[in-house]
């Protein structure tokens, strides 16, 4: 897959009290409606794990949102890297 110049694509995961069943399609859906591919990698009641490609803005809004999340999730960590490109790989926590 080629990405454009403002794309990266980050590896995201969402620690906390979560009912995958219910976030899972939340996040979908909101990471559709800003125009992000995703993938999830792993998925239980305390951890989801996903790649998401895009502009770094947008996955910026993702994060936002999914710490915010839908009433009956209780997100207590995002951690992000970079997985595009190794010499810029970073882990950012939020």
């Amino acid at each position: 897959m080629s990405l454009r110049l403002d794309e990266l694509r980050e590896h995201v995961t969402i620690l906390g009290n979560i009912n995958s069943a219910s976030f899972l399609p939340w996040i979908q859906r909101h990471a559709s409606k800003l125009g992000l591919s995703q993938t999830f990698v792993h998925s239980d009641a305390d951890r989801i794990e996903l790649e998401v490609t895009g502009p770094v803005e947008l996955i910026d809004m993702l994060e936002i949102g999914c710490s915010l999340g839908p009433i009956d999730v209780w997100v207590e960590e995002i951690q992000r890297r970079v997985v595009n490109d190794p010499e810029t790989s970073h882990l950012r926590d939020s």
